[in-house]
């Protein structure tokens, strides 16, 4: 494996009725709180009362931002960081998913940068200082809660970016699992598809030696593929929201990337769609994911024979390392296929006529990827092969 320094010093807060716990957390931080939410389903669901309550109880003065998108947008983080300039806020609170707290994070540390918030997304200026922030997680999917990355979308410019810095990791997160009880059943499927993605994106590298994190990585995909069929006809098993919960917080907290650098191409590609046609971003990972991987297959077709049999099952008796992998490619569509995520672009009434832009667009910082190298060509041939 490589060298790493591994850093994570966010307060991880996990299982049943712990939402009181926030009464312990946030007055660390101050009394001026900004709440952020998104379309209303913490109003439906009751969570934003029970918030309510725990703020007034410890006599927060509240602020609230609401609407935060699905893709979350700079223009509603600027709003954000307009409040928190204004009314000089000590504190944010992000209470729903991942997109959610993507946005707080660019809140957070646009209230402590005189510029445009989009400067830091860009990569222009570098986020040195952050507001700090808390979350309460109400969807399984990113990991946003336990890391410092985020993606933010400027749809006047059809572009979407991921971004980070150590400044904005969470001071804490409450996970609970009853939180997600009233997901829906196809943003259910989504962020588990999600959490899948973030793994295999962790699992194709280029390091040696890595027996430990690679039975880590396929040990959480067999808990997902196992749980998953048995959550989407049950949609409030504690148990099985809890297994899910967890998983997706693994998925992408640092722990399974340590010792090599992952690859995140398909990532990139996915964020050039969505910030085109601003398509569900784990639809379009269920879509691109397996046209990657057939795709680069030949770049070291053992890696992908060793996903196909410790993942997948596949019997590689009389098989060269290529056939068995193929057929863990094809067993992984047929999977999330099975629980009702998209296959196709069609899915999402794509065609051909904006694939060269989205190349573009993909390939707006020029060739990416760690597993290997993507060119334009390479970004059009997934593409097309998605439609």
């Amino acid at each position: 494996m490589n060298e790493f320094t591994f850093y994570n010093p966010v307060k991880l807060i996990f299982g049943k009725d712990q939402l009181s716990e926030l009464k312990n957390e946030l007055p660390q931080y101050g009394k001026k709180v900004l709440l952020v939410y998104g379309g209303g389903s913490i109003k439906k669901s009751g969570l934003y009362d029970k918030v309510v309550a725990e703020l007034k109880e410890m006599d927060a003065e509240v602020f609230e931002l609401a609407g935060v998108e699905p893709n979350p947008r700079v223009t509603t983080a600027r709003k954000g960081i307009e409040i928190c300039k204004k009314e000089n806020i000590d504190v944010l609170l992000a209470v729903g998913g991942g997109s959610v707290i993507d946005c707080t994070k660019l809140i957070a540390a646009g209230a402590k940068y005189d510029g445009d918030a989009w400067d830091l997304v860009t990569k222009k200026a570098f986020a040195k200082e952050a507001l700090p922030f808390g979350t309460v997680l109400t969807l399984a999917a990113t990991g946003s809660e336990m890391n410092a990355g985020s993606v933010i979308t400027n749809w006047e410019t059809n572009e979407k970016y991921g971004w980070g810095s150590p400044a904005t990791f969470p001071k804490f997160s409450i996970l609970d699992p009853q939180n997600t009880f009233t997901v829906p059943k196809n943003h259910t499927i989504y962020g588990m598809v999600d959490m899948m993605s973030h793994v295999f994106e962790q699992y194709f590298n280029n390091a040696d030696n890595t027996p430990v994190q690679d039975r880590m990585c396929e040990g959480v995909l067999n808990t997902v593929i196992e749980t998953a069929p048995k959550l989407i006809d049950d949609l409030e098993n504690y148990e099985l929201r809890e297994t899910i919960l967890y998983a997706g917080n693994i998925a992408l907290n640092g722990m399974l990337q340590m010792g090599y650098r992952g690859d995140w191409a398909t990532h990139n590609i996915e964020h050039a769609v969505s910030a085109v046609y601003d398509i569900p971003h784990a639809g379009g990972l269920a879509i691109l994911f397996p046209n990657w991987m057939k795709h680069n297959l030949d770049v070291n077709p053992a890696r992908f024979k060793q996903m196909a049999v410790n993942v997948f099952g596949v019997d590689p008796e009389g098989k060269s390392d290529k056939e068995a992998a193929l057929e863990g490619i094809e067993k992984l569509r047929e999977f999330w296929s099975s629980i009702g995520a998209p296959s196709s672009l069609a899915d999402y009434d794509i065609d051909d006529s904006k694939l060269d832009s989205i190349a573009d667009k993909a390939m707006s910082n020029g060739e990416f990827g760690n597993f290997t190298k993507l060119n334009r060509d390479d970004v059009l041939s997934i593409l097309k092969a998605s439609l």
